[in-house]
């Protein structure tokens, strides 16, 4: 039973991959949610065959995802930074001690 739930898995991994890949235009997620879901589907397959080869097969599936999105990575796109020209507003004039700001509340 689980060798089939896991060919199904493998074939939804695929499917979701393209839907996401239609939906969002970009390949890099596409790419993501496949890796993690065939992450999913070797521990999956690991759980019920616990012989080497399948170990190998997890570990090496495993090590590609790992590989594969930090190659994708390294220009820095996946990276969290400021937005091109995202200096702080230092300029907003804020309230200070009883003045009243643009909605009209005081501040303390």
């Amino acid at each position: 039973m689980i060798p089939a739930l896991a060919a199904a898995l493998t074939s939804a991994a695929v499917v979701a991959a393209g839907v996401v890949l239609l939906t969002g235009r970009s390949w890099r997620p596409a790419l993501r949610v496949l890796l993690d879901l065939l992450t999913a589907v070797g521990l999956l397959r690991l759980s019920v065959a616990q012989g080497w080869a399948d170990l190998v097969a997890a570990a090496v599936i495993i090590l590609l995802r790992r590989l594969l999105w930090a190659a994708l990575t390294v220009d820095g796109t996946a990276r969290l930074s400021p937005a091109s020209g995202g200096q702080k507003d230092h300029h907003l004039p804020l309230p200070v001690g009883g003045e009243n700001g643009k909605n009209g509340r005081t501040a303390t």
